[in-house]
């Protein structure tokens, strides 16, 4: 079973909908936010905007100071809106994936985890 955990198959998806989406920056780095002044976000934060109409559809994101590659996914466990969440990590560096780990954590009301992104192709994807 460990063949299907963090393949690099999944993570080329993934890019896919990184690269056929544009990023829309709307919090800077240690700027604080205009409705919660106390809440600094740790890197760049905004989304990525699909083709979907649907404000539902858009993935939100982290963007660090490396090269512009997704580096790792964050899933939230959000209790005050009933979901889970996915959030795409562009960019960063091991400080900054801790930074931003911790910044999803900081409250009791959401729990986060990191799956950093895995280049393994699992031997069923292989062909002779």
């Amino acid at each position: 079973m460990n063949e299907f955990q963090n393949s690099a198959l999944f993570w080329q998806k993934v890019d896919t909908l990184y690269l056929s989406s544009d990023i829309v920056i709307t919090r800077k780095k240690m700027v604080a936010d205009p409705k919660f002044p106390d809440i600094q976000y740790p890197c760049n934060y905004g989304y990525l905007k699909t083709l979907s109409k649907d404000s539902e559809d858009l993935v939100p994101c982290f963007v660090g100071e490396g090269p512009r590659e997704v580096t790792a996914i964050i899933i939230c466990a959000n209790i005050l809106r009933k979901k889970l969440e996915s959030l795409v990590l562009i960019g960063t560096n091991g400080e900054e994936e801790e930074k931003v780990l911790r910044f999803m954590n900081q409250t009791e009301f959401q729990k986060s985890i990191i799956i950093r992104r895995g280049y393994d192709i699992p031997s069923w994807a292989l062909t002779e």
